[in-house]
């Protein structure tokens, strides 16, 4: 079976020069730079890998320069803002050494070569265990959740072992004891940004959905990696970090958060994919014979044994002409596995058919409200392992092929009830996020939309735009889900919007031409 995935591009990657957003700029050339009633001596910014500047997979000194927070420390630069100390990676390989140690988790930065993005080469350099000392205003912590701003001890190295501390705050936190509000606060910031919750709901969704819904949850200290924060939990956490960063009267600024469905993480990988012959449009050639044959010994039977037990949608048979939809696992379904071992014992044997049924009992195929995964791109057409297969040992042949023969399983797709469990989560914290931005007198930055218009119309610059489009678009780096510099000189340009407004400032826009959609192998 021919792998033949392909990738969104070979178009223009070098829609370059003109994303230039001067024709939309608010605030003409001749009218002087002023903060309003805003003060920029002192500014922080709390959040997490968005406010680090984290891109391509990995946190690396260009990402961080060219990330939203220093943009913005620049433009407040104009209007008397202050220094803007950023704990900086050692270099633009990316990745993290633990004891000296490289820790595959933290891998280097991607670039793309032509076909494909691969890690670019080199050992990093950046020594978890060597503390950098001093304040530091970014305080952006990639992985972050928001109750994990107001932790002690969220820096301590003696917590990495057991996930209670993060390798990024290890870096540079004040102290062990210490938070990332604490920080903060000990620096009596004049204006803040805070951008937080994007993690509460954005790891269980790129582990596709295998986390749980914590809602009803009050206590954090219970929650895996992978779970959605409960939106109580939320409510007060955001609450008790904009009281305390206004307490002294400092200004600020917030961001709601997307929907994932504006990431090309969960929008590049099509539901159906598998076809005949190829298409030429991200698509899996299967052929001819091998869709007729899967439709005699697998898909058909399949279907008829469905059929008999009410379940009959669950199954169709493939098309030889059209694009036909990934096998998947839907675990919200009523498992069938042991109607469908009886069914198959007659014909396949006992031990067989038990197969089958517990490979099938929650299998259908995919409809185009599933979000495969960015990384499922790898993986259809692939043999499973023991580990990954659901069952515990590795399906023979022709039973082996992810998505066609063998259904992907739930890391590898967000499916409907998963989706809808992140949308009314991201809806509860955005409910929170714009009343506090209204009690406390901050201004409110609406990512959501922006984001969502850049994944439906895209953003036009002149006679050029930046989309959500996965390696063309401009707007997202190579790993699906952060900003490219281009991406986060635009979220700078719209805090500056919501700033002016808010605070009466003429603080200016940048100019999106002068910031890369991609970052070459070499910097």
């Amino acid at each position: 079976m021919k792998k033949n995935i392909k990738w969104l591009l070979l178009v223009s990657l070098t829609f370059i020069a003109a994303c230039n957003n001067d024709d939309d700029n608010n605030t003409p050339e001749e009218v002087p730079v002023t903060p309003g009633s805003a003060v920029f001596t002192k500014y922080v910014a709390l959040g997490d890998s968005f406010a680090a500047g984290y891109s391509d997979n990995s946190l690396f000194k260009k990402g961080q320069e060219n990330g939203y927070a220093n943009i913005l420390s620049q433009q407040f630069a104009a209007a008397g803002g202050g220094t803007f100390t950023i704990p900086y990676a050692n270099d633009n390989i990316g990745g993290l050494l633990f004891g000296g140690q490289v820790n595959p988790a933290f891998g280097p930065r991607l670039y793309f070569n032509g076909t494909a993005p691969l890690p670019v080469s080199g050992v990093p350099t950046t020594e978890v265990m060597t503390h950098l000392t001093g304040t530091f205003n970014n305080l952006g912590v990639p992985g972050a959740k928001s109750f994990h701003l107001v932790a002690n001890g969220y820096g301590n190295p003696a917590g990495l072992a057991i996930g209670a501390a993060n390798p990024y705050f290890v870096r540079f936190a004040s102290s062990p004891s210490t938070s990332v509000l604490a920080d903060a606060l000990i620096q009596t910031p004049t204006f803040f940004s805070l951008f937080i919750g994007g993690n509460d709901v954005l790891s269980y969704a790129t582990s596709g959905g295998v986390g749980k819904d914590q809602k009803g949850n009050p206590n954090p200290a219970t929650y895996g990696s992978n779970d959605i924060t409960d939106p109580a939990v939320f409510a007060n956490v955001y609450s008790s970090m904009a009281t305390a960063l206004t307490a002294n009267g400092a200004k600020g600024v917030v961001a709601n958060l997307p929907y994932i469905t504006a990431l090309p993480y969960f929008t590049t990988v099509p539901y159906n994919p598998l076809t005949a012959k190829s298409l030429g449009n991200n698509d899996e050639a299967v052929g001819k014979a091998t869709i007729q044959a899967l439709n005699a010994q697998l898909y058909g039977p399949l279907k008829q044994a469905l059929t008999a037990f009410s379940a009959g949608d669950r199954i169709n048979l493939l098309s030889e002409t059209g694009a036909n939809p990934l096998l998947i696992k839907d675990e919200s379904l009523p498992n069938l596995s042991a109607q469908l071992t009886a069914a198959f014992t007659p014909t396949l044997g006992a031990q067989t058919a038990a197969f089958y049924g517990a490979v099938f009992g929650q299998a259908r195929q995919a409809k185009a409200t599933d979000l495969p995964v960015l990384p499922t791109r790898t993986v259809i057409g692939t043999a499973p392992v023991a580990g990954d297969s659901g069952i515990g040992i590795a399906p023979p042949a022709p039973l082996n092929k992810f998505g066609v023969t063998y259904p992907l399983q739930d890391k590898h797709v967000l499916i409907p009830t998963e989706i809808a469990e992140i949308k009314t989560a991201t809806d509860a914290f955005n409910t929170t996020i714009a009343a506090v931005a209204t009690e406390k007198g901050l201004a409110l930055v609406d990512t959501r939309a922006v984001l969502t218009q850049l994944a439906s119309t895209g953003i036009k610059f002149g006679n050029f735009s930046l989309t959500s489009a996965y390696v063309t678009g401009g707007a997202f780096s190579l790993d699906g889900i952060h900003p490219s510099a281009r991406g986060y000189a635009l979220i700078a340009n719209i805090f500056v919007d919501a700033i002016n407004a808010k605070y009466g400032s003429t603080l200016r826009h940048v100019d999106l031409s002068t910031y890369p959609s991609q970052y070459p192998k070499s910097l």
